[in-house]
C-alpha cells in the first residue's frame, strides 16, 4: 500500500500534511530569514509578488523563447521565491492534494524538476519509501534556499540540489519524476517530456501538470500558449505515456511509459 503523507509514522523531519497546512513547512519564517527580512516586511511583499514578477517579463510579443533559461536563472532573482511562496501559502488546500498524490506514488529515486521553493522535494525526502530526492532548478536562489531548508529539517543527506539534468551526479534513471507548474514556462515542453521519458523505466511514475494559458487578463505573461506548441505537447504526451488513475480532483496527472 502506498504511504500517505497524512498517515501516522510516514514522514521524517516532521514534514507531515498537518505541518504543511499549518505553516507551509515553516515557509514564512525560513523565507524571511533567507531574504534578510522581518516577517512583517515579507508579509508586505507577498501580496504583490505575482505582479512584481510579471513586471520583469517583456510580455508575449517581446519575449525571445531562446531567453527562457536566462530569464529564470538571472532576471527573476529572488522574485520567483516570493511569487511561489505566495502561491503555496494562498493555495494550501490545493497544494496539499498534490502532496497526497506524491505520497501515493513517490518511491526510490525522485526527480523534482523545476522544484521552486522545495515544498514537494522536502515532502518527498520525508517519505520512508523514498531513498533520495534530486531537486533541479535553474534559479540559483531557489537552489540555495531549498538546500538551506533541507539542512534545517535534517534532510540534507536525502536531498541534493542541481542546476539541470546534465549534472553528472544525477542517476541515469528515476523511479519518480515530479514536474509541477513548470511545463508552461518552457518553449519546448514536448521536448522536455522526451527527456523525462529517457530518464524513466517502465516501473517509473511521472507526476505532471501544465497551464498553457497567459490568463484572462494577461496576468501570466511568462506562460507559453502557442497552439501549435500545445498540440505537439499533447501528441507527445499521448504517444509516450499512459495515464494512471488517481482519486484526487486536481490538475496534476500520473503517468507511466507507454508500451
Amino acid at each position: 500500500m502506498a504511504a500517505r503523507l497524512d498517515g501516522p509514522g510516514v514522514s521524517q523531519g516532521g514534514l507531515d500534511l498537518e505541518r504543511f497546512l499549518a505553516d507551509g513547512f515553516a515557509l514564512r519564517r525560513q523565507l524571511a530569514s533567507y531574504l534578510g527580512l522581518s516577517i512583517e516586511q515579507l508579509d508586505e511583499r507577498l501580496p504583490r509578488s505575482r505582479e512584481d514578477l510579471a513586471s520583469l517579463h517583456p510580455g508575449a510579443v517581446g519575449f525571445d523563447p531562446q531567453r527562457v533559461e536566462a530569464f529564470y536563472e538571472q532576471t527573476v532573482g529572488t522574485g520567483h521565491l516570493l511569487e511561489l511562496a505566495a502561491w503555496h501559502l494562498g493555495s494550501a488546500d490545493y497544494i496539499a492534494d498534490t502532496l497526497r498524490l506524491q505520497a501515493r506514488f513517490a518511491r526510490g529515486t525522485v526527480l523534482d524538476f523545476g522544484g521552486g521553493i522545495g515544498t514537494h522535494a522536502l515532502a518527498a525526502a520525508s517519505l520512508p519509501g523514498v531513498e533520495r530526492v534530486w531537486f533541479v532548478d535553474l534559479n540559483p536562489h531557489n537552489r540555495a534556499f531549498v538546500a538551506e531548508r533541507a539542512a534545517g529539517f535534517g534532510l540534507s543527506d536525502r536531498l541534493s540540489v542541481c542546476r539541470d539534468l546534465e549534472d553528472p551526479g544525477l542517476p541515469r534513471c528515476f523511479d519518480t519524476v515530479v514536474c509541477l507548474d513548470v511545463l508552461e514556462h518552457l518553449s519546448d515542453p514536448s521536448g522536455q517530456l522526451e527527456l523525462f521519458a529517457a530518464r524513466m523505466d517502465h516501473e517509473s511514475t511521472a507526476l505532471l501538470n501544465w497551464y498553457f494559458f497567459q490568463g484572462f487578463s494577461g496576468e501570466y505573461p511568462f506562460h507559453f500558449d502557442d497552439p501549435a506548441m500545445v498540440e505537439r505537447f499533447f501528441r507527445t504526451l499521448q504517444s509516450r505515456f499512459l495515464e494512471a488513475f488517481h482519486p484526487y480532483l486536481i490538475t496534476t496527472r500520473a503517468y507511466r511509459l507507454l508500451g
